[in-house]
C-alpha cells in the first residue's frame, strides 16, 4: 500500500552552507565594512552578532535569502529577542524541528476532512499517510503544501 511521511526537519549541512555564504556576503557588503558582525551556527540555532539592531535586521534578511537559495524554508527559523549591551548585540534564531502534537492533530483532521480514502497516523515527530491510490496521496501532498502552518513541511519516504 503506498505511503509517505510528513516531517519537519532542517538539513543541517545545507544550513551550514547557507550560514557560510551569508558570512561571505556580509564581509563583501559596503555597509558592513569595518563593522564587527558575524553569523555563527551553534547547537541551538543560528546566532547573529552586530553592533546595532538595524544591522541585525539586515543580517536576518541576508540569512533568509541565502537559505531560500539553498532550498531551505525560512519558516524553520524561530527568532528570539535581541540581547546584549555595550558594543555588541546578539540575536539567536532557534530551529523548528519536528511536528508538535497540536499541529499533527490539525494535519490529521485536514486529511480526514479531505474525504479521500487515506489514513494518517502520528508517529512521534512525524506523520505517516497511507492510501490505496497514489493519486490520493499526491492530492494530500498538494493540499498540505497549500496550507499555511507554522512549521515547514517536507514529504519523504514515499513508498509505492
Amino acid at each position: 500500500m503506498p505511503s509517505f511521511d510528513v516531517v519537519s526537519e532542517v538539513d543541517m549541512h545545507e544550513l551550514q552552507n547557507a550560514v557560510d555564504q551569508a558570512g561571505r556576503e556580509l564581509r563583501s557588503r559596503f555597509d558592513f565594512r569595518g563593522v564587527d558582525a558575524s553569523f555563527d551556527l551553534i547547537d541551538a540555532g543560528v546566532q547573529l552578532l552586530a553592533r546595532e539592531d538595524f544591522q541585525l535586521g539586515q543580517m536576518e534578511a541576508i540569512l533568509r535569502d541565502r537559505m531560500a537559495r539553498r532550498g531551505l524554508d525560512g519558516a524553520c527559523l524561530d527568532p528570539r529577542e535581541a540581547e546584549g549591551a555595550g558594543k555588541q548585540r546578539r540575536q539567536l534564531f532557534g530551529l523548528k524541528q519536528g511536528i508538535d502534537r497540536d499541529t499533527a492533530k490539525k494535519i490529521v483532521r485536514m486529511v480526514k476532512d479531505s474525504r479521500l480514502k487515506v489514513q494518517a497516523q502520528i508517529n512521534g515527530p512525524k506523520l505517516r499517510v497511507t492510501g490505496k491510490k497514489r493519486d490520493d496521496l499526491q492530492r494530500i501532498i498538494a493540499m498540505l503544501k497549500d496550507t499555511d502552518l507554522d512549521v515547514p513541511l517536507q514529504f519523504d519516504n514515499y513508498r509505492d
